[in-house]
C-alpha cells in the first residue's frame, strides 16, 4: 500500500534528484523510496551499505560480502548458534561481528534476502544446465 506524502525539499537536491532519476531510469517516486527505504536499513545497521549489481541493489558488508551471501553460508556452516557464527567466520575471515551483522540485518528483512538467495540458486541451476548441454554438443 502506498499513500501520498509532501515533503518541502531544497532545490538543488530536488535537481539532483531529478538528475539521478533520469540516470538510472526510474521515477522519482522509485528513486525517492528506494533511497529512503536503504537509507533507513544501513542507518539501523551501520556496517551494512547497498551496492548495484547484476540483479540490482543488494545489502552488503561495508569492505566484505553481500549479506545474503554471508547468511547462505551461514546456514550451511557446521556447528549450532555461536559456534556456527565462530565457524563462518575462521573459514571465511570475516570478524564475528560481521556475521552476526548479516544475520541481525536477515532477522529484519528475510524477504529481501531469501530473493536473493533463490535468484542466486536459480542462475547456478542455470549456467550447470548450459554446461551440460554444452558437454552433449562437444561430446557428440
Amino acid at each position: 500500500m502506498t499513500r501520498p506524502t509532501s515533503f518541502r525539499l531544497p532545490e538543488e537536491l530536488l535537481e539532483r534528484i531529478e538528475a539521478e532519476s533520469r540516470a538510472v531510469g526510474a521515477s522519482i517516486t522509485q528513486l525517492v523510496s528506494s533511497m529512503l527505504d536503504e537509507g533507513l536499513k544501513t542507518r539501523r545497521f551501520t556496517g551494512v551499505v547497498y551496492r548495484n549489481g547484476p540483479s540490482g541493489r543488494r545489502a552488503a558488508l561495508v569492505g566484505g560480502p553481500d549479506v545474503w551471501e554471508v547468511v547462505r553460508d551461514l546456514g550451511t556452516a557446521p556447528g549450532r548458534g555461536m559456534e556456527r557464527v565462530d565457524n563462518l567466520a575462521a573459514e571465511t575471515g570475516l570478524a564475528t561481528a560481521s556475521v552476526m551483522l548479516a544475520a541481525d540485518f536477515y532477522a529484519s528483512f528475510p524477504q529481501e534476502i531469501d530473493e536473493l538467495i533463490e535468484a542466486n540458486e536459480r542462475a547456478a541451476e542455470e549456467v550447470h544446465r548450459q554446461a551440460r548441454q554444452r558437454e552433449q554438443l562437444l561430446s557428440s
